[in-house]
Parts: structure tokens; sequence; C-alpha cells
């Protein structure tokens, strides 16, 4: 999978040329000189669904050694040593730089091909100026305008022949791997034809990685499409050999680590067992999105209080899943089948939300002016907090202890408080804790 990093110091263009490039407004373009951003990553298609991965990176200031200007530092590092092409990026506006001088002798030292793209060329004046930048040594430049698509293709042409046979397809961006997990019979086949029947969709079956998985390619006309990967049923250990329950679950967690989201189906009948457990706290360990299903809901008819009563103790079974929605159905009768799909679709927009920096420090401020702190003597400190993943949405917190040291409850609160003022209630969250150095 050939991979091409953009690099440059701050407000050259750098996430301009990367929108325009992958073909949508991906990342957000800042005016502000030295707005931190954390890597992002998207494809280019160079032809026919083809195409490369491309990561966007934050604005590089070597002559700092401030923290933010650090952290971006190592983020980019790590970029550029898994880069198979450096995309440099300069401003024809400014000209030549002694900050673009450093970041060239910075980048000789990963020994990767260098194309210089001076940006912001949008007329002869600017090409003329911008001779000045065949002194930085780099024996391929071209002459650009992210912002009006000037000379874009011609990069694009330079692009494909350097990647040549690591030209890869590109994956949908619309497509929701979803696993549908459960023992058996508690309703998984009879689930999917209901929601194949409910949304009417053009069904392809696409022959699964193992041979007792096959996934059903769902597309939902006017939203997204699905990949609903069905597995063999996960039985309780009383009914089978140690050896062969080991198979089942590690089938269903091979499955569970390759998938957007988790349909995790019960029955009314038998509740929550043991087995089921052990499974969702692998749905806890791996950080991932899920939603509940309580199939045969029916089994509840005309009797409420009990119903209500079987709520409130799965609640406290899934004490350590608070944020896991939970939703009954009948897959016979297609009781709240409609409610599924829609549901999953704002699942994985949350869990592949990026929050905006601004509001990321103002929780951050909030904790260091509302509560305090004090580990072994010593005030707990926040210094900065970023957002560096989605799926699961992960945030790194800087603080002036050791991680080690830092107690559970309190690792906890604050991963609640970032679930709950960010808006995450219904997907899991990662918080992250560093010692700021």
């Amino acid at each position: 999978m050939f991979q091409a990093v953009i690099v440059g110091r701050p407000n050259v263009g750098k996430s301009t040329l990367f929108n325009t490039l992958i073909g949508e407004k991906k990342t957000i373009v800042e005016k502000t000189p030295g707005v931190t951003r954390d890597f992002v990553v998207d494809y280019v298609e160079l032809y026919d669904g083809k195409g490369i991965k491309i990561t966007d990176t934050g604005g590089i200031d070597l002559s700092r050694r401030d923290f933010f200007s650090e952290a971006i530092k190592d983020i980019v590092e790590k970029s550029l040593k898994e880069a198979d092409l450096i995309l440099f990026v300069v401003d024809a506006k400014e000209g030549l730089t002694s900050a673009d001088e450093e970041i060239a002798s910075y980048l000789r030292r990963f020994s990767r091909p260098v194309l210089l793209i001076v940006n912001k060329v949008e007329g002869k004046e600017d090409e003329k100026r911008a001779q000045e930048f065949f002194s930085l040594g780099f024996p391929e430049i071209f002459f650009v305008s992210a912002k009006e698509k000037r000379n874009l293709s011609t990069l694009k042409d330079r692009l494909k022949e350097i990647a040549k046979e690591k030209i890869f397809p590109l994956p949908s961006t619309e497509l929701i791997k979803v696993a549908i997990l459960g023992r058996p019979n508690v309703g998984k086949s009879t689930l999917i034809n209901r929601l194949l029947g409910y949304e009417r969709m053009i069904v392809s079956e696409i022959p699964g990685t193992t041979r007792d998985c096959v996934d059903v390619l769902l597309e939902r006309e006017g939203g997204m499409s699905f990949l609903l990967i069905d597995t063999p049923g996960i039985r309780r250990r009383s009914r089978i050999e140690e050896r062969a329950e080991k198979f089942s679950v590690d089938k269903a967690l091979e499955t569970l680590q390759k998938a957007d989201i988790i349909l995790f189906l019960i029955t009314a009948e038998e509740g929550l067992t043991h087995q089921d457990k052990t499974l969702l706290r692998q749905v806890q360990k791996n950080c991932k999105a899920a939603l509940l299903l309580i199939n045969k809901w029916d089994f509840f008819k005309r009797q409420k209080s009990k119903s209500e009563v079987f709520l409130q103790v799965l609640r406290h079974h899934l004490k350590f899943l608070p944020w896991l929605p939970i939703i009954p159905i009948s897959a016979k009768e297609g009781f709240n089948i409609d409610k599924i799909l829609p549901l999953v679709e704002e699942i994985y927009k949350d869990y592949s939300r990026r929050v905006p920096t601004s509001q990321v420090n103002t929780l951050l401020e909030e904790l260091k002016s509302q509560y305090t702190f004090n580990i072994k003597g010593k005030r707990l400190k926040f210094y900065y907090a970023t957002q560096v993943e989605v799926a699961p949405p992960t945030f790194v917190i800087f603080i002036n202890i050791e991680p080690e040291e830092l107690p559970k409850h309190i690792e906890k609160f604050v991963r609640n408080r970032f679930q709950q003022f960010l808006g995450f209630e219904r997907v899991p969250v990662k918080v992250i804790f560093r010692l700021r150095r």
C-alpha cells in the first residue's frame, strides 16, 4: 500500500492541497499559522477507483522547542518513517524562508523521495519568484495552486508513475462493517433476512475470510451501505467441549476485531449468559461500538412490569458498558427492526467523529478550574489534550505525573467527562494519559 505524506511549515496550504487531492473537504483549513492538528489520513484516487494513501500533517516549526511544536514533530516523524514519498509544500507568496531550509535539511535524514510542491503559484509573476526554491536542491519541483487546482493533474500523473504497482483498489468510505454476534438460536439469520426484506436492498453474497462466515452487502437507499458479517453461533460452555468452545470464541473475536460496529443478540427468554458477558468484555477491551438487541421481546407480551425488571437487571449486569445502547426487538414479527440501521448510522458517525480542538480545550479548562486531584501529596495538573484517533475516539492528555501512578477512579472520572461533554454517550471513548517531559 503506497503512502505519501504532506509536510511543511504552518500556513503554506497543506490542508488545501490535501482536500483538493482527495476530492472533498476533510480537514479544517485555518488561515492562522501554527494551528495544531493531528495527522489525517485518506486516499487519492489516481484512476478507475484505484489510488494511494495520503497523510496530512500538522505544520512543522523546527526552531521552536515548546510543547506543541515537539508534539507535532513526533507525529510528523512517525508518518515520515512509514512513508514511500514525501510531498514537501512551500509558499510561493511568502518566498523561500529559513524555516523551509531547515525542513529541507530535516527531510533528507529520512532517505525518502521528495516532491517539492511550490503552492500558491497563481500567475507568471509567482512562477518567476518561485525559481528561488530550486536552491533547496530537490530535483522534482511542481508549481501549483491547490486553491485554484492549477497543475494538480500533472502532480497526480507523477504520483501514478512513482507508485506504479503499489497503487491499490480504494476502500468504500461509506461501507460500515457490522458484525452480528450471539449464541445459536437467538435469531441472527431471521434478523438479517428481516433487515434485507425491510430495506428492500440489492443483496450480493461476498465470500468471507473464514469458511463459516458469509458477508452480505446491504445498500440502504438514501443512507450508508453496510457489510453484514454473519457469524456462527457461540455455544455455551456446558454444551460443547472446551477446545471447540475456544475455537468458537476465537472466530467471534476475529469477526469482532474486523468490524466497525457490533450487533450483539440475546433473547428475552434466556437473558444475558456468562458467555455473553465474556464476549461483551471483549467489546469493552477492543473499544468497539456496539448495539445490544434483545430479540423475542414478544416473550413479555402483556407483562410490562416484568419487561421493566428485565431491563433493570440487564443494565446492572452491564455496568462495565454504561454507554451501550439497548433495543428490544422481535426479528420474527418485525418489532423495532426499522430502528436498527438508522441507529447504527448515528453510532458510526459518533464513533468516527473528530472533535474541534477548541472544544477539547474548553473541557480541559473545566477540569482544571472545577476539580482538584491530589496524588501522593502532589496536585495533578492537566497541560494539554488532543484527539489523536477516531473509531474509537481517542484522546491524549498530558499531565505532570507518571500515568502508572494515576488512580483508576480518576481515569474513569476523566473518561466519563470526555464522553458526556463531547457528546459520545453512545460509543466508547479512549483516554490516554502521558507525562509531559
